[in-house]
């Protein structure tokens, strides 16, 4: 009978010891992030207590992503929906709907001081006192595609708000009331893992902004989409774009004309290719030019594996690597105001 009762006894035993991860896997919170970069900023909030699905994964592009049924369902059984709003997931509000979720939204552009865009408001700089209006309080005004536009139109307001640290700050804390909202058994964890990340993130800009000091304000760069507006503002460089906005458009003869003559007359030392974006612009610029191409910038995807494979990984991967192209030993700017967050002339010049 010992013999007949140890095979049942290692089945029971093996299959409670089987059933444990999956049991401590259900007590997670399933959380949705629209995109890789606020994936990885839940992950560092929530920590043991979430399982984050990405709904554009690593070095894939927002802009182009087109949901699917499969994602429509995965936001009907979740707990919690993280995006970004500012119209930067254009598809995102016909995809809530559609999937009939009902928990909490978190948007985690809510509350940064938002840039315009500066071909979308030519009569005003790049200061925030009139965009007070613009805040969106739930998720009913963002990622609405209005009528005349498609689900790429970002409207007025810069998205790319996490490119500024300081900023990215203000996600963590929205995130953070977000897994607060949707687990609130939790809590004290959730608020020790934000004020964590937090810390991080401070020391991260602080890291950044020592090693950009190195680099004149003067200096241009050209990247393949304008998604490094806050970034300028943050850290005191100035990014041109020979495609502007979205990171589907082909620039015309004329605009690639006007770009080479801007490269030309200002201080363009080198041009970077994006992860997301077609190389072929960024290659015809270097043929014409004689410039170098002098890495990979990470702006609205994290890498699929290395350094920038996180978001204070991605960020120190651009400041690295705009510091190795572009900075003059000796120089130091720390004693101007290029840097700092009072600066209106970010040059978005197109």
């Amino acid at each position: 009978m010992l013999r007949s009762l140890r095979p049942s006894a290692l089945v029971i035993g093996t299959s409670a010891m089987l059933a444990l991860p999956a049991a401590v896997a259900a007590e997670r919170i399933q959380v949705i992030a629209s995109f890789s970069i606020l994936a990885d900023m839940v992950e560092n909030v929530g920590g043991e207590h979430v399982a984050v699905t990405s709904l554009v994964g690593p070095d894939s592009d927002t802009h182009v992503f087109s949901p699917s049924p499969g994602d429509a369902r995965a936001l009907a059984d979740a707990d919690l929906v993280v995006f970004n709003g500012l119209r930067f997931e254009g598809w995102m509000e016909r995809l809530i709907d559609s999937s009939d979720y009902a928990g909490p939204l978190v948007v985690t552009s809510e509350g940064v001081d938002q840039l315009d865009y500066p071909g979308h408001a030519p009569d005003r700089a790049h200061g925030h006192d009139d965009h007070d209006d613009h805040a969106h309080d739930d998720h009913e005004d963002e990622g609405h595609a209005d009528e005349g536009h498609d689900d790429h139109d970002h409207g007025d307001q810069d998205p790319h708000a996490w490119q500024d640290l300081a900023l990215g700050q203000v996600y963590v804390v929205n995130i953070r009331d977000g897994l607060i909202e949707a687990d609130p058994d939790n809590a004290e964890a959730y608020e020790a893992n934000a004020e964590r990340y937090i810390n991080e993130i401070e020391a991260t800009g602080d890291e950044i902004r020592e090693l950009l000091t190195e680099i004149p304000a003067s200096t241009s760069v050209i990247t393949g989409h304008d998604s490094f507006g806050y970034f300028s503002q943050a850290y005191g460089l100035r990014f041109l774009s020979p495609v502007g906005l979205s990171s589907e458009a082909e620039p015309s003869a004329a605009d690639m004309a006007r770009l080479i003559d801007v490269i030309r007359e200002q201080n363009v030392q080198a041009l970077f290719h994006e992860n997301m974006t077609s190389p072929a612009v960024i290659n015809q610029l270097a043929e014409e030019t004689g410039l170098p191409i002098a890495g990979t910038l990470y702006a609205d995807a994290l890498a699929t594996e290395g350094e920038a494979s996180t978001y204070l990984g991605m960020m120190r991967h651009n400041a690295k690597t705009l510091h190795d192209a572009l900075a003059e030993p000796g120089h130091d700017d720390d004693g101007g105001d290029d840097h700092g967050h009072d600066e209106d002339s970010h040059g978005h010049s197109h």
